[in-house]
């Protein structure tokens, strides 16, 4: 169960994002952020594996650094002011495949996954599998368990479509999407009661149906 002192932390941090004050409080990032959200994820990935059976990493392998990559950000702050998880078939390393995210800030608790960063290829065989099945992609992302988690499916779109995804998208206007995603965002508070895991566990299970069909298109 994760604990008052962790949201403290990210608080604090938010406040005081520079590397003097992370240095002389590493050591309590350690034990009430990073030990805590680790065994966390690994908890949450234990409830997981009813319904997603090929994960094989550990919640090492899917938490992502709090250190910021500040090289081409305008945002020149050293640290994020959140912790975060992948969570798909080999964590980081599979990012391009659909799977679940999980980011956890002071002020606020995001929920999703589906997806998000696709390139050329990936893209166009999830279009395919799309225009090839519409009714089932629709009944997916209509599901009623999905609608109440997550609303509706999200991404950003192309305005111009080549051929031939042009004339599928006349039918079928998702198409146009070149993101396939899901999220949700809800008070963090809710991550300190007892059965947190459980409940993240069960909103990603409203979408594990969708993130199946979008990697089964990626095969």
């Amino acid at each position: 169960m994760l604990k008052p002192e962790l949201l403290q932390f990210l608080y604090e941090l938010s406040q005081n994002n520079h590397r003097d004050w992370f240095e002389k409080n590493k050591k309590r990032y350690e034990e009430t952020v990073k030990k805590p959200f680790e065994e966390f994820i690994g908890q949450l990935m234990g409830a997981m594996r009813e319904y997603e059976p090929n994960f094989k990493v550990g919640p090492k392998e899917c938490i992502h650094r709090i250190y910021r990559d500040t090289r081409f950000s305008a945002n020149k702050t050293p640290y994020k002011t959140h912790v975060s998880a992948i969570l798909t078939p080999n964590g980081r390393k599979s990012m391009h495949l659909p799977g679940y995210y999980f980011h956890l800030e002071f002020g606020n608790l995001m929920l999703g996954g589906g997806a998000y960063s696709l390139e050329k290829e990936p893209l166009a065989k999830i279009r395919t599998a799309i225009a090839q099945d519409p009714e089932s992609f629709h009944a997916l992302i209509e599901a009623p368990d999905f609608v109440s988690n997550f609303g509706e499916l999200k991404g950003d779109k192309n305005k111009v479509l080549q051929a031939p995804f042009k004339e599928m998208a006349q039918k079928e206007p998702l198409i146009f999407n070149k993101q396939f995603y899901f999220m949700t965002e809800t008070d963090p508070e809710i991550c300190l009661k007892p059965d947190f895991t459980q409940y993240v566990a069960e909103q990603f299970r409203a979408a594990k149906d969708l993130n199946h069909f979008l990697r089964a298109a990626l095969a």
